[in-house]
């Protein structure tokens, strides 16, 4: 039995399956934050329309309405997809963080294994420093200094 798409879409069923099981996971990935951001902006256009009537704003939020859709489905053959390839539908490997959850807590394959290093704040010396440091770049300078360039006098000298 072939799958048929409501909605017109990027690729079918049969192609998906020919995908690297990596490239299925990040597309899905992809739109699931997509979703995420639409579905942001869905309530935000509705609480504006319930506030005042705008034609331009009902339109946008049909139109999302279609994109949902669609990118609803397309995740259902990505994820048909993988079963066809012989990944259970729920494999803790490749399971994937549901719509309505939030992306950024889930970390993704490539961040999950790294490690954080604490950020740097900015101090007067490395800001100064590294102002100096783009200044001797813009006037073809690098930054070290001649004897033409000592001199009594305090201050940043070009």
């Amino acid at each position: 039995m072939e799958y048929r798409a409501r909605y017109n879409q990027p690729f079918t069923l049969a192609e998906a399956v020919h995908l690297d099981v990596a490239i299925i996971t990040e597309e899905i990935a992809r739109l699931q934050n997509s979703l995420q951001h639409l579905n942001e902006t869905q309530a935000l256009l509705r609480t504006h329309i319930a506030l005042e009537s705008d034609p331009d704003l009902q339109q946008a939020l049909n139109e999302n309405e279609q994109v949902i859709g669609s990118q609803n489905e397309r995740i259902s053959i990505l994820r048909m997809a993988l079963t066809q390839k012989g990944i259970p539908a729920h494999s803790s490997h490749y399971d994937l963080p549901p719509i309505s959850g939030s992306i950024a807590s889930t970390p993704s394959r490539s961040t999950a294994h790294a490690t954080s290093t604490p950020a740097q704040e900015p101090t007067p010396s490395r800001t100064a420093s590294a102002h100096a440091s783009g200044v001797n770049q813009a006037n073809g300078t690098n930054g070290t200094s001649t004897d033409a360039d000592t001199s009594d006098e305090e201050g940043l000298h070009l």
